[in-house]
């Protein structure tokens, strides 16, 4: 994988969202945040993930889309069922993913975050192909800015967000990534 101008890595599909701003002076890329999206939710499959983060999402295609349509929000990264990676902001800029947010009592993550978004839900498995989009894109992150801790959306935004959910395999992220600040309900 190689970086780009901007924080673009080479290696998956490049959809730039009009969502993104500039990160804070001296603001450092210490943190990823993993979220799950589907859309419609627990479906998946379909652009309507890609849709939702460049604005341009059918609020008359499903009944869920009418309450979401005209929110503003994108990710750096999105990982397909599949294992396709598809990036939609720079890792220099800060995407609209977070939310509200605070890790390690600093507050407003997206200004020092990347988000990876993985295509599915609280209720079913992360699939193999997926985790083997996301190892060798921590380590590229890694590679590139002093990337401090790994959390879940739920660990950033707790009370209001649940996501990365249950399934998601933190044993196997903590194995890889050993030196890192993680959750501390997996041992971390």
């Amino acid at each position: 994988m190689t970086w780009q101008d901007g924080g673009w890595l080479e290696g998956g599909r490049w959809l730039p969202s009009p969502n993104f701003g500039e990160r804070p002076p001296g603001a450092e890329v210490s943190l990823v945040v993993i979220h799950n999206i589907s859309l419609p939710p627990d479906e998946f499959g379909g652009d309507w993930v890609e849709d939702f983060f460049l604005n341009r999402l059918d609020p008359a295609a499903h009944p869920y889309f009418a309450t979401i349509a005209d929110l503003q929000v994108s990710a750096h990264f999105y990982i397909r069922r599949d294992g396709g990676v598809v990036q939609f902001v720079g890792c220099d800029r800060r995407a609209w993913h977070a939310g509200q947010s605070c890790w390690c009592e600093r507050d407003n993550c997206n200004d020092y975050s990347v988000g990876i978004e993985l295509e599915g839900s609280d209720t079913q498995a992360f699939t193999a192909a997926q985790y083997a989009a996301l190892w060798p894109l921590l380590d590229a992150l890694r590679g590139h800015y002093p990337i401090a801790a790994i959390a879940g959306h739920s660990h950033v935004a707790p009370g209001r967000k649940t996501d990365p959910g249950p399934h998601f395999d933190w044993a196997a992220l903590a194995a890889r990534h050993a030196d890192l600040a993680l959750p501390s309900e997996i041992g971390a």
